[in-house]
């Protein structure tokens, strides 16, 4: 089972409003004012139309609660698919059943949240399937839309992969900008972030730090830090990187990063790094095709 965390839940509701608040102002659905008649009553099937892996099917029940607020009448959500769900084209995901004009004037806003971080559990899931038996950590990054931060960073656990940072106050990052700016060594920012994490009172938070040269790597492995960035480095340079990591800090993870797609994440995998990020996780995945099936009744 997925953990729907609070957070993500207030931050799911949050940006329901705005997609009702965006629909609806004060107006509402003229389309279904206009073409329902009275209380009338329907069912919906909710199906994937391709192979992929689910993600949002949590947020159909709080989609419908939060228009009920609006509308007289509750949606009933039944038999619905936990997310992470392997689905098939033909899968019913969720039976909904209620007024109809609840159901349509909610379709739109449910099938958005449903196909975008569907397509993101898919494509992470794709990634996995495709790193291999190797072990290594398929992570996401901070290239997501605002306020869709942690529905997108669920999504990717619905994959299978793994959350880096959530933001830049939960985790510590030292990329080659903080390099340039702080002008010293790459151990030495390392060992000024473990005193600074340390003063803090957060001395548990992990040092990572970026380098994308051979060179640097060995400079920062002096300092130990917990995880080493390997940015934009070709599969025999990741080697080599692995090589000089289990010479010199051993106990120092090795994230690959940049230049990783479908084709090239199986030789990035076997290269024995223990991680890799992955932006296109959540700014280029592709939308799963999902609709509404439903009859009146």
């Amino acid at each position: 089972m997925i953990s729907f965390r609070e957070e993500t839940r207030l931050a799911a509701q949050r940006l329901i409003e705005m997609a009702f608040e965006e629909d609806l102002q004060d107006v509402g659905d003229l389309t279904s004012q206009a073409t329902i008649i009275g209380e009338q009553q329907g069912s919906v099937a909710i199906v994937a139309r391709d192979d992929g892996r689910l993600s949002g099917g949590v947020l159909i029940r709080l989609v419908y609660e939060a228009l009920a607020t609006r509308y007289p009448g509750d949606v009933a959500v039944e038999d619905l698919l936990p997310d992470g769900s392997a689905l098939e084209s033909g899968t019913v995901i969720a039976r909904l059943n209620g007024p109809v004009s609840a159901l349509l004037t909610g379709e739109r806003t449910a099938l958005n949240f449903l196909i975008h971080m569907s397509g993101i559990a898919s494509l992470t899931s794709q990634f996995v399937q495709n790193a291999g038996n190797t072990g290594v950590a398929i992570l996401d990054t901070r290239k997501t839309l605002p306020g869709y931060r942690r529905l997108q960073k669920y999504a990717v656990l619905c994959g299978g992969g793994v959350n880096h940072r959530m933001g830049l106050y939960d985790g510590m990052l030292i990329k080659d900008n903080h390099l340039a700016a702080c002008g010293g060594s790459v151990a030495r920012a390392v060992e000024q972030a473990r005193t600074f994490l340390r003063e803090e009172g957060r001395g548990e938070i992990p040092v990572e730090v970026e380098v994308d040269t051979l060179d640097q790597l060995r400079d920062a492995l002096t300092a130990h830090p917990e995880i080493v960035l390997l940015d934009n480095m070709r599969p025999a340079e990741l080697q080599s990187a692995v090589s000089i990591r289990n010479e010199l800090s051993p106990e120092t993870q090795l994230e690959a990063s940049g230049g990783v797609n479908l084709q090239t994440i199986g030789c990035i995998a076997g290269s024995g790094v223990d991680r890799v990020s992955i932006g296109g996780l959540t700014h280029s995945a592709v939308a799963l095709d999902i609709g509404y099936d439903w009859q009146t009744r």
